[in-house]
């Protein structure tokens, strides 16, 4: 029976990539990498800071220490909180905020499994936070995905076995990731090219996801509200 849905940031509830490709490409530009492309960036989806850093230096003629790599990364995040203060509502992915308000009606637990540091800033400014009944970040982790680690996090926050979670990811070591913890999948985006998606689908808003299906409840109705 499944009790839990966990929702990937991200790509899944709000789409903030352009603003981690233009902070990370400002970093590489200043550390004169000249050719950081939107192909390493795909590279940096649902990683750490740190391992995220690495796809970018990996450009780099010179081998940086360890605090200089700290720095570096915590830099790139201010350039990218900086970026956050327009965000809104408004920025959130179709579906994403139905989705939430229907399986909160239900009694379904929600729970966020994020590599982000920044994602309880996120959820605020995005006026989604009522919606979660915890949070697993980069706060919370110490390795990244495809290890399972912040989806067990989640799940063990919400006093939930693995099995009974379903997982919303929209990369590939996400999907990765809740597969090792033994948890359901759903692929949105890129991730529903996967063999790792139990279902798939374009976004949260797509028919294609029968949740009632999904969850063994009746799911439409609160959709439709």
């Amino acid at each position: 029976m499944i009790e839990a849905v966990i929702f990937d940031l991200d790509g899944v509830l709000v789409s903030t990539d352009h603003l981690h490709y233009k902070a990370w490409k400002q970093l590489a530009e200043e550390l004169e990498i000249k050719d950081f492309n939107e192909v390493d960036n795909h590279r940096q989806r649902g990683v750490s800071r740190m391992a995220s850093l690495e796809v970018v230096l990996e450009k780099a003629i010179i081998k940086y220490t360890d605090t200089e790599k700290v720095a570096f990364a915590d830099r790139k995040n201010d350039y990218y909180v900086n970026s956050l203060v327009d965000i809104t509502e408004k920025d959130l992915l179709p579906g994403a905020l139905e989705t939430l308000m229907a399986l909160k009606s239900k009694g379904i637990k929600i729970a966020l499994g994020s590599a982000s540091k920044n994602a309880a800033l996120i959820l605020e400014k995005t006026c989604i936070t009522q919606y979660f009944d915890a949070l697993a970040t980069g706060h919370d982790t110490t390795r990244s995905k495809p290890d399972p680690q912040v989806f067990q996090v989640a799940a063990d926050k919400l006093g939930v076995s693995y099995e009974s979670c379903i997982v919303v990811e929209d990369a590939s070591a996400g999907l990765q990731a809740a597969k090792a913890a033994n948890m359901k999948t759903v692929g949105v985006g890129p991730a529903a090219l996967s063999p790792l998606a139990d279902w798939k689908a374009e976004n949260l808003a797509s028919k294609s996801l029968r949740w009632d299906e999904m969850l063994n409840i009746n799911f439409e109705s609160s959709l439709k509200r």
